[in-house]
Formats: C-alpha cells, structure tokens, sequence
C-alpha cells in the first residue's frame, strides 16, 4: 500500500529538485530523504529521478507521478484537517507565495489577525519573484497567492483585488526636489535614480506610469539596480539618489529619513491580488482563509472611504 508520507516527501523533492533542499524543508535528513525515495522506486519497479551527482531531474515515470501524487497528498491533508475540525476548531496548514514588498509588509499582518482568529491554523510562506508566485499557484503547489500582478494566470487559477497600495518618489532630506516638494514630470529626467529590477511589481507600475505622462524609463539615469525595496529606500536616505519604493515601505522603515516628492500628474497605484486554485476541493482552513481575506479586504475598503469622507469634511 502507497505512504502519503513517502508520497509528500516525493512531491518536495520534484519541486525542489534536490534531496538536501526537500530535506531541509522537511525536517529531515537527507538520507532519510533518499531513503524514502528509494522505497517508492522499489514499490513501483521504476526509477523516479535521474540522478547526477548533487543534481536530480525526474524521469518519465516520476514526471507521471507527480500530478497523482499531489491528489492524493492533497487528499490526504483534507482528510486530515476535516476530521480534526469536527470539535469545532479549524486546524490544518496553509501555503501561501508571495512577492516581495507584499509577503514583507501586507501578508503579515492579514496573518496576524487569522491566526488570532482561528489559531490552529499553521502557514507557510514562500516569498518570491511574483512570477515565480504566480507560476506556484498555476502549478498547484500552493494553496495561495498574493502578488501585485497577477498576468499569469490560468484557467485554473482565480484572484480579486485585496488592497491598493500607492508608489511614491523619494528624495533625500536634503535634495534639491524635496525643498521643492512637487516637481514636473520632465524634472524626472535630471535625477539620478535607484531602481528595482525588471520583473518586478514596482518597476511594472513605475513604467506605466512614465509611459502615460510621455517618459520613458531610458530617459532616467539609473545609477543603482537593487533587489527589494528596503535597499532602495536605505541607499536613498544615505544620499545615493532617489528612488520609486511602496509607500508602506516608506512609512515602516525611512518615514523621518526621506522626502516624499510629488510628480505633478503622476499617480502611481499597484493592485495587490490574492489568488487560489479554484478547482481544488478546499479544506475548512483554507475556506477560513478566503472568507477571512475578503472579510479584511472589505474592512480596508470602508476605513479608507471613511478616512476620505474626513479628508474632504477639512478641506
């Protein structure tokens, strides 16, 4: 008879590629990951992975493998979870990608308050590339996603907005653009700028932006090229440039540190989406889960017309 445990350790190493990666996520040692594989490639007569050195690719029989390992691991986590929540109580464990500024900054603090709500609930995090976290989401090897694009989805694959978050210029304390405080968009092109990578959700909403007031981002002397936002928002406050990062970024880690500079006409705003596989059969944890996002989602929404509503009674 088939070990759902062997099976989810298979599963870890077809998506890590690697026996000492799938060990480490595991909690397991390595040859007690090997081990376990070679008990399944006994059971079944056949090799699962082609083995080089440190390096693991799947073969043909683990390649059809996967999918019908994954139900029934999946399978198997339901039952598990179902069964456990007949006391009342919502247990299981939940996958959650994310890209970088949303699973750094939003993500926590939605998990914060599930987790005060149903505490028996345990999430795991992936914090990648918002292509990669989408990608893992298509490919079923999460149960959600929360990226600020969400171009790639499949068929399989829902999302809805969860919040907006604004991008903002800023400016050393001491720059010249920040005594001025608002700027032309043609002032854009004599700065010297620190940038986020291509690919990323801020830069995608930074070109959009530039696109529609006429600029392009060739046009901006880039001096640095930095991985996440924090970097940015640091090299800024030191004096090195000025930069595009989320304002939530700005106010957790350099609010008193950097200007704010408004660009006259540019308004720079990314969606942030949660996703799911929609067709997988939930569990209580991760219906709790989408229930709950919607639920904070539609808190946001009302204090942010509120907190409008009193703007405009002062002005």
């Amino acid at each position: 008879m088939l070990d759902t445990h062997q099976l989810h350790v298979f599963l870890v190493a077809a998506e890590t590629l690697s026996f000492t990666e799938a060990a480490r996520r595991l909690h397991m040692s390595q040859p007690s990951v090997s081990q376990h594989i070679q008990t399944l490639e006994r059971h079944f007569d056949k090799e699962l992975f082609i083995r080089a050195g440190r390096s693991i690719v799947l073969t043909d029989a683990g390649r059809a493998l996967l999918p019908m390992a994954r139900d029934i691991v999946n399978q198997s986590v339901n039952i598990e979870e179902t069964m456990r929540s007949l006391d009342g109580e919502v247990h299981g464990h939940l996958l959650v990608g994310c890209s970088t500024t949303p699973g750094k900054y939003i993500l926590p603090h939605l998990l914060a308050r599930f987790h005060a709500r149903f505490p028996k609930v345990k999430v795991s995090c992936h914090v990648a590339p918002q292509e990669q976290a989408v990608e893992m989401l298509c490919a079923n090897e999460i149960h959600f996603s929360m990226a600020s694009a969400p171009y790639l989805t499949c068929r399989d694959v829902e999302f809805w907005k969860y919040t907006t978050d604004p991008v903002v210029l800023i400016a050393p304390i001491d720059h010249p653009w920040a005594r001025r405080g608002v700027i032309e968009p043609d002032d854009l092109r004599d700065g010297v700028f620190i940038m986020r990578e291509q690919g990323s959700g801020t830069m995608a909403t930074v070109y959009d932006g530039l696109g529609r007031a006429g600029l392009s981002p060739n046009e901006l002397e880039t001096l640095l090229v930095l991985g996440n936002p924090e970097a940015i928002a640091l090299a800024v406050q030191e004096g090195l440039g000025v930069g595009f990062v989320s304002s939530i970024v700005v106010d957790k880690l350099v609010r008193d540190g950097v200007a704010v500079v408004d660009v006259r006409g540019l308004i720079l705003e990314r969606d942030i989406y949660i996703g799911r596989y929609a067709h997988r059969q939930v569990t209580g944890a991760q219906a709790a889960f989408w229930d709950f996002a919607r639920e904070e989602a539609d808190r946001h929404n009302r204090l942010d017309i509120e907190y409008s509503s009193l703007e405009e009674s002062y002005a």
